[in-house]
């Protein structure tokens, strides 16, 4: 089950698993922001991921969202499905 809570810098906290149901919501919330605005997720307290959260993710960075505490192997695993080298 994946949490999400509005943090105090304005952007998004994430924490649980990320999933495909979770990530149905979040691009519902993330799709209420008003655009051009710059949104932090911040991956912190995530324990779970599958590929399409994965991809997601990906995607996000794409479109100019920042992604803060992603844990190590998240990080990997965004890089070789985008093809980028470790960060």
């Amino acid at each position: 089950m994946l949490r999400i809570q509005r943090s105090s810098d304005g952007g998004f906290s994430l924490s649980g698993r990320i999933e495909t149901d979770g990530i149905e919501e979040l691009q519902r919330l993330l799709s209420l922001e008003e655009a051009g605005r710059h949104i932090t997720l911040d991956l912190g307290d995530v324990m779970l991921i599958d590929r399409d959260g994965v991809k997601f993710l990906a995607q996000c960075e794409a479109d100019g969202m920042s992604l803060e505490h992603c844990p190590a192997y998240i990080r990997e695993w965004i890089d070789a499905e985008t093809g980028r080298n470790n960060r």
